[in-house]
C-alpha cells in the first residue's frame, strides 16, 4: 500500500519562488512505487487542499514552504485541528523559531551567546543617531519574521540605515537590528524527533557578496559551501551542541538548522537563527549535511516521512 502524501509548495510569501524549487526536487526525488503524491500551491489551491483533508484524502502532509503562513505556525495550527500529521515542527516551535527575535530570546535563556540587538516597531518612534551610538556600525538590519535574507541589509553608515530600515519595513511591521560580528559563518542541521542528531559542519563561505544574501544562497556558485567544515574538533562539537541546545529549547523536531557567527577576536559563538524548514533546492544546506552524513537525498526524505507515519516499516511491506 502506498503512502498517500499532500506536498505544499508556493505559497505567499516573499519566499515563494524557493518554495517552488523546494518542492520540485521533493517531487521528483521521492519514490512513486512508495508514495502517491498530491501536490498543492496554497496560493491558489488551498479551498481544494481543505476539501481534501477533510476528507482524509492523505496519510502525510509534507509542508515545503518557507516563511509566513507555511513556516510560521499557522498552517501546522491547522493541521493540527484537521488531525493530520505533516512533517517538521508543531505549531508553537514554528511561530518561535520564525520571530526572530523570539528565538534568540530563547537560545540567551539555554547558554547561547547572540549579537546585542534592538527592536523597531512601525508604529513607534525610534532616533537614528540613537540606533547607531548603541549599536555601532556595521549594523544588521532584518524583518523579524522573513527568511531566505529577504529585506535583510547591512548598513555602513547612517544613510544605508534608513534606507534599510525602509525596505524591512516593507516586508515586516517588527524589526530587529544587531551589531554586526566579524567572524566565520557556520550552519549545522539537526535531525530526528525522539533523539535528535546533529548532522556534519558546513562552513559558508559567499562569493558573489559581502555576507551571505540571497543572491549568495540561491545562486548556483554564489557560496563555497563546506561541508564537513575544516575546523578543529573541538569547535565542531561547540557548533553540534549549540544547535541541538536551539533546537530543543525552542522545541523543534523532525529537520532544522541553526546559524552561527564563530568570532575568531573572542573566542564565542554567536547564535543567528533557527529555521523549521530549511531550504532543499539545488543549493540547500541542509541535504548536503545529510549526504555528508550518508544519506542521498530520497533517503533523506524517507527518514523525515519515517518520523510521522505510524507502522511505516510495516506499510512499505504490505
Amino acid at each position: 500500500m502506498s503512502i498517500k502524501i499532500a506536498l505544499l509548495s508556493g505559497g505567499i510569501s516573499g519566499e515563494r519562488e524557493v518554495s517552488l524549487r523546494t518542492g520540485e526536487k521533493i517531487f521528483e526525488a521521492l519514490d512513486k512505487k512508495k508514495y502517491e503524491v498530491f501536490r498543492y500551491d496554497p496560493k491558489t489551491d488551498m479551498e481544494r487542499f481543505f476539501t481534501d483533508a477533510s476528507h482524509k484524502k492523505f496519510d502525510l502532509v509534507f509542508p515545503a514552504l518557507h516563511g509566513p503562513y507555511g513556516e510560521d505556525g499557522r498552517l501546522q495550527g491547522l493541521l493540527d485541528i484537521l488531525n493530520i500529521p505533516y512533517v517538521f515542527s508543531g505549531c508553537l516551535p514554528s511561530a518561535l523559531a520564525m520571530d526572530k527575535h523570539k528565538a534568540k530570546i530563547i537560545a540567551k535563556t539555554a547558554g547561547l551567546e547572540t549579537a546585542e540587538d534592538t527592536i523597531l516597531n512601525r508604529n513607534t518612534q525610534y532616533n537614528f543617531d540613537q540606533i547607531a551610538e548603541r549599536l555601532s556600525f556595521p549594523i544588521v538590519i532584518k524583518p523579524a519574521q522573513s527568511g531566505s535574507s529577504v529585506g535583510m541589509s547591512i548598513a555602513e553608515n547612517k544613510n544605508d540605515l534608513e534606507k534599510g530600515i525602509r525596505e524591512a519595513f516593507s516586508y515586516d511591521n517588527l524589526l530587529i537590528l544587531e551589531k554586526f560580528i566579524k567572524g566565520r559563518e557556520f550552519t549545522v542541521a539537526v535531525m530526528g524527533k525522539d533523539n535528535p542528531e546533529a548532522l556534519p559542519v558546513i562552513e559558508i563561505i559567499p562569493k558573489v557578496s559581502k555576507w551571505f544574501d540571497h543572491q549568495a544562497k540561491y545562486e548556483v556558485g554564489g557560496s563555497d559551501e563546506i561541508c564537513p567544515a575544516e575546523i578543529p574538533d573541538p569547535l565542531r562539537n561547540r557548533l553540534q551542541e549549540a544547535a541541538l541546545k536551539v533546537f530543543q529549547a525552542v522545541g523543534c523536531k523532525d529537520l532544522a538548522r541553526a546559524d552561527f557567527i564563530w568570532s575568531e577576536e573572542d573566542d564565542k559563538l554567536y547564535f543567528l537563527e533557527i529555521n523549521t524548514i530549511p531550504g532543499m533546492t539545488a543549493t540547500s544546506l541542509a541535504p548536503k549535511a545529510a549526504q555528508a552524513a550518508g544519506m542521498d537525498f530520497p533517503g533523506f526524505l524517507e527518514k523525515l516521512i519515517s518520523y510521522n507515519i505510524k507502522n511505516y516499516e510495516g506499510r512499505l511491506a504490505d
